[in-house]
């Protein structure tokens, strides 16, 4: 039996609501910083935000409505979260060690060497 959208009890609209607005917030944030900073190197890391928390709130909250709608468990969602939270931080890597690999071969002096000495242990 699916419940009606608006037989919904009062405190899973609050949480849905404001579990909408956090996840839809942090990725707003996610973005404005993607505009806003001035490297690549600065800007790979904001949309991580939006990516891992953003995506996380925005499951949970449909998590819990379609679990209450539909009158039984929905938990495909997880797999959603599970496969955002894994490969966000894998491209990260890849695009950063593709922009170091460039920027090093093009010579670019801002750019730290690879060749660093080792650190001395005492």
């Amino acid at each position: 039996m699916i419940t009606p959208v608006a037989d919904l009890p009062l405190w899973v609209v609050l949480i849905v609501s404001a579990l909408l607005l956090l996840g839809s917030g942090l990725t707003l944030l996610g973005a404005i910083g993607f505009l806003r900073l001035s490297s690549f190197y600065d800007r790979i890391h904001a949309p991580t935000l939006g990516t891992s928390w953003g995506v996380g709130a925005i499951m949970l909250a449909s998590i819990l409505y379609f679990s209450i709608v539909g009158s039984r468990a929905v938990l495909h969602e997880i797999l959603i979260g599970i496969f955002v939270t894994l490969t966000t931080p894998v491209t990260l890597i890849l695009l950063a060690r593709a922009a170091l690999h460039r920027d090093r071969t093009e010579g670019d002096p801002t750019v730290p060497n690879d060749d660093h000495p080792p650190e001395q242990v005492s």
